[in-house]
């Protein structure tokens, strides 16, 4: 990211994220994910990336997203669902007891927000957006490699992962994360070297293998999917 305070706003102040301070990193802590801030210049933001956006579920769409554009982060539902009737940059659809819609965060990396009325916790984190040309095989290598649940969630493609639905939209091909406003995503792994070990045996070549970081208390490993999403393996972030 190219400033980290910008995005302390954006995730702390503005979404609700709760800023722990970790090595030279900022993290912010949600339900079920933490947002690591690390000040690099990014080469770009998350359209256009394998990983289009990143979504989060709040009681209230509607007064989120009012909260955000008060904020003088730029909505950008109608751009993104042009054919959508948008009211206050926000989509309610016919029938349905929820709505939804996109901001941008410092540096373009896309954010959706989405109700959920039953939801009692302010935010939490709901889903990561893949963009493909491949999404059979993009979905099914997810269910092979990680035991995530295939399904389906309106027209969406899915696989459900504890604690993150993973949804696949087809488009042209796109380009990879590392080095983007979004640089990876990662998952926290229960006895990570075994698991490690079963990727390996599943034709996975590591990025970087897995390692121990005894000061830390934790355990890491990098690897790329086939279409260039960046991802990071942990152990013991659950601790902090």
């Amino acid at each position: 990211i190219s400033d980290r305070e910008a995005h302390a706003r954006f995730w702390g102040d503005a979404l609700g994220g709760i800023p722990t301070p970790w090595r030279d990193v900022k993290i912010f802590k949600f339900p079920n994910a933490l947002v690591f801030l690390t000040e690099r210049e990014p080469s770009g933001g998350t359209i256009g990336t394998i990983i289009n956006h990143i979504g989060f579920w709040v009681p209230d769409a509607k007064a989120m997203l009012a909260h955000l554009d008060a904020a003088g982060y730029p909505i950008i539902t109608a751009r993104e669902l042009p054919n959508a009737n948008v009211e206050d940059g926000a989509v309610c659809p016919q029938g349905q007891n929820y709505c939804l819609g996109y901001v941008l965060a410092p540096d373009d990396i896309k954010v959706e927000i989405m109700g959920n009325r039953s939801q009692t916790m302010p935010i939490q984190n709901h889903h990561i957006h893949f963009n493909t040309p491949n999404v059979d095989a993009l979905r099914a290598w997810y269910v092979k490699m990680f035991n995530a649940v295939p399904g389906m969630n309106g027209n969406f493609k899915v696989a459900d992962l504890p604690g993150v639905n993973l949804r696949f939209s087809e488009t042209a091909a796109m380009v990879g994360t590392q080095g983007h406003a979004l640089d990876h995503i990662g998952f926290e792994v229960h006895n990570l070297e075994a698991f490690c070990q079963q990727l390996e045996a599943k034709g996975i070549t590591f990025d970087r293998p897995y390692t121990r970081i005894e000061e830390l208390g934790i355990a890491i490993a990098f690897f790329t999917d086939p279409e260039g999403t960046y991802i990071e393996l942990t152990e013991g972030l659950d601790n902090y």
